[in-house]
């Protein structure tokens, strides 16, 4: 005779085991299957949904719109399907500004690719002097934003009353600068843009394993022919990596290029798209077509970057520890140490000093530097003017508030979603976790478009107000969250947090008892990085605020489109770098002194 456990009878069913241990009916198998099934979509589901709402639908308005007769309005319908936008694809105004795109996107990720990439092997595999100084240099621009750079160096760089141009004329020397067009646009673009292959690259070229180099090294090859057939192929991954991501963001940028280069008279696609949004009547269906083809544009470079990378292995990195070789420069220490140095001026002292001068500067013009020396030549009172002013107020106090709570609420949405992508068996978590690095392929001038129409026509009243800026935060720095959350919680050991559930604790208490206070350093870092990139936003922002919902980002841009007030966007821009400088400071200082 066989002896079975009443707790594992009724065909093996746990709750069925138990109901008959307890004398009671076992409830029907499908009626338990759909409890395990809703159970498993309780935090997916509604985390989708939200996602949705924030990122797929207005990706759904732009689509729409590209093959409808009728721009998204409150109580209008779509109209009729037609392809009938895509003829703006023949227009000579927008060909021009795709070829203008592309240019300065492949020159820029070029000179991009290389500062950043010569940086990053100076800081990392070299042995050149003040190693740590070179590393600071590489990150020093990302503290600057773009267009607060295309600002400063419009000052430096313009023909006629540009600081550099008359500092030449002061020396005597036969030379000009002319920063206004595609050239100019693609240099600024690279300098400031130059980091993020620093960071991918250094991060690859320091965990490299040296012992392909050192084969090369033995079998006779010298230090450059080594470097170029052994140390550059094995850093292809970032090389690639950072091309796109550098790519993207260069193609997608509006600022720059409607400070540099349309007062030349050179469109790109973004400007060429916020000329149609600002078009009397607005041409939004033809807009949306381009923002297709922006789309498109972008996922065939990342489909090619694939591609090449999947043709071989790059693995380099083993179970034993390693120490990255240094390269002797011999030499070229001091000339290395120089370029370096150079690339900190071009990108923090000229455009910090420029930005300074203007400011306090009294006449909009001057022939001379000599002028300066004048009594009265300089004068801070803007800098009390535009600080008492009712604008600063207002916009300094929207982008505090917006900036804080969409970097709070996009830490916690980062978390929620990163806990149930890769700490439960959720469903829909591959889903969950797509649908949130959508914006990385969605230029930001075309979320914009799309949040913009979302929100016209959606029956909840969020547009014109402070509310609907901190959706479009969250949602286009939905990306940057979930990769800094997700790489902390898949490196700490959930080993705590199931002991607490053991010992009786709910899985929610858990979490937050447990998991948060071990995470606590990771939480601040996003959060702090997401308050970063919320201050320094403002192709989003500039298709849905109002004068009601200005922030400082706006603020800066309106008064340099103004003409008249380059004093005032000046002072701005000095106190908006001064902030972001605090910002910067912040996660080393509360990292070091935060110890899990």
């Amino acid at each position: 005779m066989t002896l079975t456990d009443p707790r594992s009878s009724a065909s093996g069913d746990p709750e069925a085991g138990a109901a008959v241990a307890t004398g009671q009916a076992p409830p029907p198998r499908a009626a338990g299957r759909g409890s395990r099934h809703r159970r498993r979509w309780a935090l997916s589901g509604p985390l989708l949904l939200l996602l949705a709402v924030m990122i797929v639908l207005p990706a759904a308005y732009i689509l729409v719109a590209a093959f409808s007769t009728n721009s998204p309005r409150p109580g209008s319908s779509p109209g009729a399907p037609t392809l009938g936008n895509f003829a703006i694809l023949a227009d000579e105004s927008f060909l021009a500004g795709l070829v203008n795109s592309l240019v300065i996107a492949v020159g820029g990720t070029a000179l991009a690719l290389l500062i950043g990439g010569t940086l990053a092997f100076l800081a990392a595999r070299s042995d050149i002097r003040c190693r740590g100084l070179v590393f600071a240099i590489g990150l020093m621009p990302l503290f600057l934003p773009s267009y607060v750079g295309a600002l400063a160096w419009s000052m430096l760089g313009s023909p006629r009353s540009g600081l550099l141009n008359i500092g030449f004329r002061d020396l005597g020397l036969p030379l000009s600068v002319d920063l206004y067009g595609l050239g100019g646009t693609l240099f600024v673009l690279a300098l400031f843009y130059a980091p993020y292959p620093f960071l991918l690259i250094h991060s690859a070229m320091s965990m490299m394993n040296p012992d392909l180099e050192d084969a090369a090294s033995i079998h006779g090859g010298s230090t450059l022919r080594m470097l170029r057939e052994v140390t550059v192929p094995l850093a292809m991954p970032a090389v690639l990596g950072s091309g796109l991501l550098v790519f993207v963001l260069i193609l997608e940028n509006f600022p720059v290029a409607q400070v540099l280069a349309t007062p030349a008279g050179v469109d790109t696609m973004p400007t060429y798209l916020y000329q149609l949004m600002n078009d009397s009547p607005v041409r939004g269906n033809e807009a949306a077509a381009i923002a297709v083809v922006l789309v498109a544009v972008v996922a065939v470079v990342t489909w090619l970057q694939r591609r090449a990378l999947a043709r071989r292995s790059y693995t380099t990195v083993s179970g034993k520890g390693v120490r990255a070789r240094r390269v002797a420069l011999g030499r070229w220490r001091g000339p290395a140490l120089a370029a370096a140095l150079v690339y900190l001026v071009l990108t923090i002292v000229l455009p910090v000093l420029a930005l300074v001068l203007v400011s306090v500067r009294r006449s909009a013009y001057m022939e001379s530097f000599a002028e300066l020396a004048a009594p009265g030549a300089l004068d801070v009172t803007a800098y009390a003017q535009v600080v008492s002013s009712s604008l600063f107020a207002t916009v300094t106090a929207n982008s505090v508030l917006v900036s804080v709570v969409a970097a709070a609420v996009g830490t916690v949405l980062a978390f929620l979603v990163a806990y149930s992508v890769h700490r439960t068996r959720a469903a829909g978590g591959g889903l969950l976790e797509g649908v949130s690095m959508v914006p990385l392929a969605i230029p930001a001038i075309v979320l914009g478009m799309g949040l913009l129409w979302t929100w016209l026509t959606m029956p909840v009243p969020l547009y014109g107000t402070l509310a609907l800026l901190m959706i479009a935060f969250v949602a286009v720095q939905m990306p940057q969250g979930l990769r800094s959350m997700a790489a902390a919680i898949r490196s700490t050991d959930r080993d705590l947090e199931d002991s607490a559930v053991m010992l009786g604790a709910n899985r929610p208490r858990a979490v937050l008892h447990v998991t948060v206070p071990l995470l606590r350093v990771a939480l601040s870092s996003t959060f702090l990085l997401l308050l970063m990139l919320s201050m320094r936003e403002l192709t989003v922002p500039l298709l849905i605020y109002t004068s009601r919902t200005n922030i400082l980002s706006i603020a800066i841009f309106d008064q340099f489109e103004n003409g008249g007030a380059l004093q005032q966007a000046a002072v701005l821009s000095v106190i908006y770098v001064a902030i972001m400088m605090v910002l910067s400071y912040l996660p080393r200082r509360f990292g070091g002194q935060t110890n899990v």
